[in-house]
């Protein structure tokens, strides 16, 4: 659960004596192994009053580099910043926002405001910005967070409107307990029907979890899935007044190291992505375009065609620029006794292996193959039809 921050806690971390004692946790280990001596360094720096705060508020901005610049000047809760997006994606729906307002101007309003993550993002494209929140500790933090830009801060409920004329974003968090892989409108709070009951005709977009049961959210005209490096992030919800006219489904592919991408329900005929024998190529498509349904038109559009109709491996002979895809090396039904005498044969070592539509652990399976070459193979391991085919690869980036 984390450290319980407070608004004295708040307050110190913000204070001269708070920031020089940060700036001495900053240069700590913070590791399990040096916890002690840790904990010891900033206790006599600060006293016991305030350690444990300083301690945790130098861990989060340790954790927060990999989702935010400036992470260590920030100030975080453990449950804020697990539920905060990267950068990048927050960035991503902010000019996406700001592009549809045109000369407009964008005025949005982010009632789940949090610790203003979105709500930098926001800010730093709209004419005008609002953010609201219940809990007055991570009010508190955005007010620290956001001090150099020109956003509103208000204690208030997400259900009861205290702003006209936005667009409203939410971020409902998902409620504890639930233990589910496949997510409904009411697992959250609040709950996605609710804000879209109270927002009803206003511009609405909600972020949401990749994994969400979105037929449980009618209200929402276009589902984005948004993906960063590879990872599948979140899923976006847009309502009518911001989705794209003809749009229902979009995958948006982000990258820290090269150019972003898009694919929409009306960019490609999925028709024209039929069932083919392996050609010299295997993709493996986005997460964002497999969770959002898009791997036929994904497909269709770069010339690919499906193993099989059910699963989402895609073949060809040119795979699309700047993906990693596998040159198919050989192939055939899969054994774990023909596998293992096939990679023998051919050298293999150092093995990846993919799993897709069937049932085998790739951890569990490895060590079973007894390999001792020096070669490094990715080994994709699927069905066609109702055959297991295994297939041997050399990964590579075009």
């Amino acid at each position: 659960m984390g450290y319980p921050f407070t608004l004295d806690d708040v307050a110190f971390l913000r204070s001269p004596a708070g920031g020089a004692a940060l700036g001495v946790a900053a240069g700590l280990a913070l590791t399990e192994a040096s916890r002690l001596s840790d904990v010891d360094t900033v206790r006599r720096a600060v006293g016991p009053r305030n350690a444990a705060a300083v301690l945790e508020t130098a861990v989060l901005r340790r954790r927060a580099a990999s989702k935010l610049d400036g992470a260590d000047g920030w100030l975080f809760t453990g449950d804020a910043l697990q539920q905060a997006s990267a950068w990048p994606v927050a960035a991503h729906r902010a000019s996406r926002l700001a592009a549809m307002a045109g000369l407009a101007g964008l005025d949005v309003h982010d009632v789940t405001c949090s610790v203003g993550v979105d709500l930098a993002a926001l800010g730093a494209v709209a004419r005008r910005a609002v953010g609201s929140d219940m809990d007055a500790v991570r009010l508190a933090m955005a007010a620290h967070n956001l001090r150099s830009s020109s956003v509103a801060l208000v204690r208030a409920d997400a259900l009861r409107p205290v702003s006209r004329g936005t667009v409203v974003f939410a971020d409902p968090a998902r409620r504890d307990g639930l233990g589910r892989r496949r997510w409904r409108s009411s697992d959250f709070t609040p709950s996605l029907d609710d804000l879209a009951t109270v927002y009803s005709g206003r511009p609405l977009v909600v972020k949401s979890a990749p994994g969400m049961d979105f037929a449980s959210a009618p209200w929402a005209s276009e589902v984005e899935l948004v993906s960063l490096d590879g990872d599948v992030r979140e899923a976006c919800l847009w309502s009518a007044p911001l989705a794209t006219a003809g749009v229902r489904r979009r995958a948006t592919v982000l990258s820290t190291s090269g150019p972003q991408w898009t694919i929409t329900d009306a960019d490609a005929d999925p028709s024209d992505c039929r069932v083919r024998a392996p050609g010299q190529w295997l993709v493996n498509p986005d997460g964002a375009v497999v969770r959002a349904g898009l791997v036929r038109q994904y497909g269709a559009a770069h010339g690919l065609g499906q193993l099989d109709e059910r699963i989402a491996y895609l073949t060809g002979d040119a795979p699309p620029p700047g993906v990693r895809a596998f040159r198919i090396l050989e192939y055939g039904h899969y054994s774990e006794k023909e596998l293992r005498g096939v990679l023998h044969r051919v050298d293999g070592g150092t093995l990846e292996i993919l799993v897709r539509g069937l049932d085998v652990d790739p951890n569990a399976l490895r060590p079973r193959l007894r390999l001792r070459g020096s070669t490094a193979y990715t080994v994709v391991l699927t069905r066609i039809g109702r055959t297991p085919t295994a297939f041997i690869c050399r990964p590579e980036r075009q």
